[in-house]
C-alpha cells in the first residue's frame, strides 16, 4: 500500500475540509445577499411609489389630474423602470368613474394589496430577464401633509389604489454576481495562503526537526552520545528526544549485559563442545583398550580421517566433525563378547557374523542423539564396513550411497589395521599395505579416496609416525 508523507496528507484534509467550508459559507452568502438584493429592490419599488403618490397629490390639489397621464410617464422613464400605472380602487372608481389611459384591470397581484392594504411583492430573479412586480396600495388618510380625506369623501384607512410597478433586475444581478465572484475570489486566495502557509508550516517544524531527529536518533545510538534537545523548537519534539535518549540508555545498558551474557554462553558452549569431544573420545580409548587395539590407534584414525577429509575439499565444518566423531566408529564393540573380539586366530562364520553386529550396536547407542557430533558417529559407526562395490556389511549399500564419513573412515581404519600389529596378525610393510590398498580401489574402497590417501601418501605416514605405537 502506497504511503503519503505528512504534509500530502495534512494538505489534503485541510484542503477538503476548506473547501466544504468555503462551499457552506458561499451558500450562506448567496443567500443572505439574495435577501439583502430583494429588501433593495423593494425599497426602490416602494420609493418610486411614494414618489408617484406624492405626484398625484399634488396634482389633485393643484386640479391638474388631466395631466396625470404625462407625469407618470416620465417617471417611467426611470432607470429600471419596465412599466408603472395607477389601479384605482373600486372606491374611487365609484366616485369619480373610470378615466385614464392608464387605467389598468385589477391583476390578482394588485388585489390582494388591496386586500391586506400592505405592499405585494413578485420577484423573478432566476429568469433570463429577471424582474419584480410591486402592488404598493394608496391608503386614505387625513395626517401628514397629505391629507386624502379632503378630496375624497371616504372612510379613513380606505384603499383608494395601487402603485402597480414592473422593475429590471438584471442590473442589481449583474452585481450581485459581480461581488460573488469577489468574495469567491477573494476566499479561494486566503485558502491557498493558508494552505502554503500550512505547508510551510509543516515542512519546518514537523517534517524538517522530524528527519532531523530521526538523523540524530541514529548518531546517537552509534556513539552512545545523547541527542541534543535543544535543536528543536517545538516542546513535543523535545520531549519525543528525551524518550529517545531514555530508550537509547535502556538499549545500551541492555545490550552490553546481552553481549556479556553471549560471550559467557558462546564460552559455555564451547566448554561443552570441548567437553563431549573429549568424552567421544575417551570412549574410543575405552573400546580400543578393551579391544586391545594398537595403542594409538584411534588417535591414528582421528588424524587421518581429519586429513582425508580436508584433501579431497570438505568444509572446515565438516573436517571438524569427522574428527571429532571418528573415534566411535567401533564404540559398538563393547557389546561384543570377550571370547569373540579378544580371539587371538581366525574368527569361525558364526563368531564373524556376531562381530558384523558392533556396527549395528554403535548406530544403536549413538542415533537417539540430536546433538550433530554424536549423530555423525552413529552414521560412521554404522557404514565404516560397508564396500564401494556393495558386498561390505550390514546393509550391503554401495557407491555413494555410502555416506561420505563412512567411505573416509572405511579406508583409514583398514590403512592403519594392515601396518598395526594386532592379536590375530603381525603389522604389514608399506609397500605391501599401499598395494593391497590400490589392489581394492573400486571393490573394498571409494577410487577417489583412495587416489587421494596415495597422492599424500608422506603425509599419512607422518601422522602415523607421529602417533605411533609402541609395538
Amino acid at each position: 500500500m502506497l504511503r503519503q508523507s505528512i504534509k500530502t496528507i495534512t494538505v489534503k484534509n485541510l484542503l477538503t475540509f476548506l473547501m466544504l467550508a468555503a462551499t457552506i459559507m458561499a451558500i450562506i452568502i448567496a443567500f443572505n445577499f439574495r435577501a439583502l438584493s430583494h429588501n433593495i429592490v423593494k425599497n426602490e419599488a416602494l420609493a418610486v411609489a411614494d414618489m408617484v403618490k406624492a405626484g398625484l397629490t399634488a396634482h389633485m390639489k393643484a386640479e391638474i389630474m388631466d395631466k396625470r397621464d404625462y407625469f407618470l410617464s416620465e417617471i417611467g422613464t426611470l432607470n429600471n423602470i419596465n412599466k408603472i400605472s395607477i389601479i384605482r380602487s373600486p372606491a374611487v372608481i365609484e366616485q369619480y368613474g373610470e378615466m385614464g389611459a392608464r387605467q389598468e384591470v385589477i391583476t390578482p397581484l394588485v388585489q390582494k394589496a388591496f386586500q391586506t392594504k400592505k405592499a405585494v411583492f413578485i420577484i423573478n430573479d432566476f429568469d433570463a430577464a429577471p424582474v419584480i412586480y410591486a402592488a404598493v396600495p394608496y391608503i386614505a388618510s387625513n395626517s401628514g401633509a397629505l391629507n386624502c380625506l379632503s378630496c375624497h369623501e371616504v372612510a379613513e384607512g380606505t384603499v383608494l389604489g395601487a402603485v402597480n410597478i414592473e422593475l429590471d433586475l438584471q442590473e442589481y444581478r449583474t452585481m450581485a454576481s459581480w461581488i460573488l465572484l469577489i468574495v469567491l475570489v477573494a476566499s479561494l486566495f486566503f485558502i491557498l495562503l493558508l494552505i502554503v502557509n500550512i505547508f510551510r508550516t509543516v515542512q519546518i517544524y514537523v517534517k524538517e526537526p522530524l528527519e532531523s531527529l530521526i538523523a540524530r536518533a541514529k548518531v546517537a545510538y552509534e556513539e552512545h552520545s545523547p541527542v541534543n534537545m535543544e535543536k528543536f523548537e517545538s516542546l513535543e519534539f523535545m520531549h519525543v528526544a528525551d524518550e529517545i535518549n531514555q530508550f537509547n540508555t535502556d538499549i545500551i545498558a541492555n545490550q552490553e549485559l546481552l553481549k556479556q551474557m553471549n560471550h559467557n554462553l558462546v564460552d559455555l558452549n564451547n566448554e561443552i563442545e570441548d567437553t563431549l569431544k573429549e568424552t567421544v573420545f575417551t570412549m574410543g580409548v575405552i573400546e580400543e583398550q578393551r579391544s586391545k587395539e594398537t595403542r594409538n590407534h584411534t588417535k591414528r584414525v582421528t588424524e587421518y580421517s581429519r586429513l582425508l577429509a580436508s584433501k579431497i575439499g570438505l568444509s572446515d565444518d565438516d573436517v571438524r566433525l569427522i574428527a571429532a566423531a571418528s573415534p566411535l566408529h567401533d564404540i559398538g564393540k563393547l557389546g561384543i563378547p570377550d571370547e569373540i573380539l579378544l580371539k587371538p586366530g581366525k574368527l569361525t562364520d558364526d563368531e564373524f557374523e556376531s562381530m558384523k553386529n558392533h556396527t549395528t550396536i554403535g548406530y544403536s547407542m549413538l542415533v537417539h542423539s540430536e546433538r550433530k557430533l554424536l549423530q555423525a558417529a552413529s552414521v560412521i559407526a554404522h557404514q565404516h564396513h560397508e564396500k564401494w562395490d556393495g558386498s561390505g556389511y550390514p546393509w550391503g549399500l554401495r557407491g555413494e550411497g555410502i555416506h561420505i564419513f563412512g567411505r573416509i573412515v572405511c579406508v583409514v581404519d583398514v590403512f592403519d589395521a594392515l601396518l598395526s600389529v594386532r592379536s590375530y596378525k603381525e603389522a604389514w610393510p608399506l609397500d605391501r599395505t599401499v598395494a593391497w590398498i590400490e589392489g581394492q580401489k573400486g571393490k573394498h574402497f571409494d577410487p577417489f579416496l583412495v587416489e587421494t590417501l596415495l597422492a599424500h601418501l608422506c603425509e599419512f605416514i607422518e601422522v602415523g609416525e607421529r602417533f605411533g605405537s609402541s609395538e
